[in-house]
């Protein structure tokens, strides 16, 4: 079986949501795609096969399908666009063309001002005339959208925009409304014209959000500084960062000092101070010394490319309203168009004096007004504006899906280590047993955890404060969850938890102190123990306040760690519960016990940040992990990644999912009403073609407005 692939493109010239949804439709059907994805938000196509070697036969099919459907469109290999996000690509059209529909729309607009002079003065021009005038400003302003609804009805795509629009000011010329006509194609273009700028701004401060890719690095070579794009650094290579510049490139300082600006990674405003061996991070901007860094990590794999991948592909994994609304437009649009019939039939066939003209000018209005765009449009961008906005705020949250599920979270659980605690461990106390010292107990610890990487390990290493002889190391075995049996010269060591002595039939006090309790044995011989705490971060308790605050019921924490200590912890910041002492796979089994208990329409947060975390968090309704300090596994599998580690930062994310939801359901029954009532007074003769292009442009410019308002409140969580 050949490798998959997937790539992403973007469509250059797409404004029109209806067409983006032509577009995924077609391209999904190609022979070989596996998935096709258009989001309209940022302008971008990803596809995926699992056949790498149909790949040339897709994208040419897909450049057809494109070209058919909306020649306009251009469709561009994001990979090698310019610097910065797919949503700054601009979208108007070229300027020529561009230009040229300014002037039809004016020139438009003043044959329109001659005609209704024609009806409204005491001059009667020749009904020829009047027609030619009114006749001549319509093709002037609407001959664009005419010629697309004829192609597009050639090629099967029938209900559209254009179509709708064509047939309502077609089918008022027909019946002698001349000036309602040209007046309907008029204020279409002109709120079209508004609602395409809206949708423009609202990308672009959507891509400002994002402004942290750095456009080049300052490489340090034997000739001196070359400046040199950042995808060509590598491993191991030294930089230097001057003030006002941005860090292209996770790595250490090596000389220098400054402090940062990483407002735009993790919304904190404060800048950090770094030195000498400090972690540096992609995207911060250096506001004062002059740093020269040790690049750790290749561009593909830094910080700054991790966020932007996260945020440019959230569009790919759609919430259950945008799948919805998505359908929904699908059948609305050809049941209105339906209805429109019957209304524009029977009612002169049933009704007496009523008169074809007459019920043919009620259906034209309900064709106008029946347009999806306002849904089509603004749901989007608002899933978009609140993810855009998170990642300001230091919360990278990976599709709609998941900030939908975020709306409604009943239970939050927590892992201790790293997430509600610093992960930052020292020896606290040192107990040995008779016959040893706490010397000798410190110096078969220190030796026994050599091989480990674990924070105990390393708080035991750094007690020692003396050289480890790791020649009289010999062989080493880590029994999963338990600890280490080590070979040390000659004799044999034991050092981990309570279930390892158990298992070894050795007996151990019971320690009750707060902390970690590590045992040693010394060839079979309990040999005492040694305590190692951690800190709780500063924020935990405020976040488990907040989390309640905002209606969360259940708060309850996993940890591999003792008993003692997880009830210390939990006493301190007042969890529901703590369920200690557990191995990985015991904490997904205690995860899907309290999933069993939340409500219904509950989901269920699981914050951690450990490679351990993994499964849990894979298992989760929504993952969460911690994203400074926390493993590349458990990131990779999180939904949500918290870039500040702070566990606060969770009941942001969930009001800024709130209040996304609350700005979609808004604009869903702003645009339902007010089509609604349209619909219902155009049936009855209320309502006129004015109406109806408000009922349906301008609700989607208002529906736009609206949803640009995430982005405002997200800012300030």
């Amino acid at each position: 079986m050949k490798a998959a692939l997937r790539r992403e493109y973007v469509l250059h010239n797409l404004c029109c949501p209806q067409c983006a949804a032509k577009i995924e439709k077609h391209v999904s059907a190609l022979d070989g795609v596996s998935r096709a994805v258009v989001d309209f938000s940022v302008q971008k196509l990803t596809i995926e096969t699992q056949n790498a070697g149909l790949w040339d036969d897709i994208i040419t099919g897909a450049s057809g399908i494109i070209k058919r459907l909306e020649p306009s469109i251009e469709l561009r290999d994001a990979a090698v666009l310019s610097r910065g996000s797919a949503a700054n690509i601009k979208e108007n059209p070229a300027p020529v063309k561009k230009w040229f529909r300014w002037v039809s729309l004016i020139l438009g607009a003043v044959l329109f001002a001659v005609g209704l002079a024609f009806d409204y003065s005491s001059i009667s021009p020749a009904p020829f005339m009047r027609l030619a005038v009114f006749l001549a400003s319509y093709i002037l302003v609407g001959g664009e959208v005419f010629v697309k609804a004829v192609k597009n009805i050639a090629r099967g795509e029938i209900f559209d925009e254009n179509f709708l629009m064509g047939v309502a000011t077609i089918g008022a010329f027909a019946i002698g409304e001349y000036p309602e006509g040209a007046a309907v194609m008029i204020f279409y273009r002109v709120g079209e014209a508004f609602q395409d700028y809206a949708v423009g701004r609202s990308r672009k401060s959507i891509s400002a959000l994002m402004d942290i890719r750095p456009d080049y690095a300052n490489l340090k070579t034997a000739a001196g500084l070359e400046r040199v794009s950042p995808e060509t650094v590598r491993v191991g290579d030294l930089i230097v960062v001057k003030p006002g510049e941005k860090i292209p490139l996770d790595g250490v300082v090596t000389e220098g000092f400054s402090a940062l600006d990483t407002s735009a990674l993790s919304g904190e405003s404060l800048p950090r101070d770094v030195e000498p061996g400090n972690a540096v991070f992609s995207g911060s901007i250096n506001k004062s010394g002059l740093l020269t860094i040790e690049v750790s990590k290749s561009f593909g794999e830094s910080t700054v490319s991790k966020i932007l991948n996260l945020v440019q592909n959230v569009g790919n994994k759609k919430s259950i309203t945008e799948n919805f609304i998505t359908k929904f437009a699908r059948y609305y649009t050809p049941a209105v168009v339906f209805s429109a019939s019957m209304l524009a039939v029977f009612p002169p066939l049933f009704i007496p004096d009523a008169s074809f003209a007459e019920w043919i000018n009620r259906a034209l209005v309900f064709l106008v007004v029946s347009c999806p765009c306002a849904l089509v449009i603004s749901i989007p961008l608002s899933f978009f504006g609140g993810i855009g906005g998170a990642s300001r705020n230091g919360i990278l949250i990976k599709g709609s899906n998941y900030l939908e599920a975020l709306t409604n979270v009943d239970t939050v659980v927590f892992d201790k280590t790293g997430t509600l605690t610093k992960g930052v461990f020292s020896v606290t106390k040192i107990v040995p047993a008779s016959g040893f010292t706490e010397e000798t107990l410190l110096y078969y610890a220190a030796h026994a955890e050599y091989h480990s990487n674990h924070p105990i390990a390393l708080s035991i290493r750094s007690a020692y404060e003396k050289d480890i002889d790791a020649g009289i190391i010999g062989t080493y075995e880590e029994i999963a969850g338990k600890g280490v049996c080590v070979r040390i010269g000659k004799d044999t060591a034991l050092a981990g938890n309570a279930k390892l002595f158990e298992a070894a039939r050795i007996a151990v006090p019971v320690v009750e102190e707060s902390g970690t309790a590590v045992y040693l044995a010394v060839n079979g011989e309990y040999a005492g123990y040694i305590v190692i705490s951690d800190e709780l971060k500063a924020d935990s308790k405020q976040a488990v306040e907040e989390l309640r605050s905002i209606g969360v019921k259940r708060i309850a924490m996993l940890t591999g760690d003792s008993k003692a200590v997880g009830e210390s912890i939990a006493k301190q910041i007042d969890l529901d519960a703590v369920y200690a002492e557990l191995l990985p796979h015991q904490k997904v089994e205690y995860l899907e016990a309290l999933e069993q208990s939340k409500s219904s329409s509950g989901k269920l947060v699981f914050v951690g940040d450990g490679i351990n975390d993994a499964p849990v968090l894979a298992r989760s309704d929504v993952g969460v992990a911690m994203g400074g300090v926390g493993s590349d596994a458990a990131i990779e599998a999180a939904d949500v990644v918290l870039m500040t580690d702070e566990p606060s930062k969770i009941a942001g994310a969930i009001r800024i999912a709130r209040k996304t939801r609350n700005i979609v359901w808004q604009n869903i029954i702003f645009a339902l009403s007010v089509k609604g009532v349209i619909l219902v007074m155009g049936a009855l003769g209320i309502a006129a073609m004015w109406e109806a292009v408000f009922g349906d442009v301008g609700v989607a410019l208002i529906a736009v407005l609206n949803a640009m308002r995430v982005m405002k409140s997200a800012k300030g969580t």
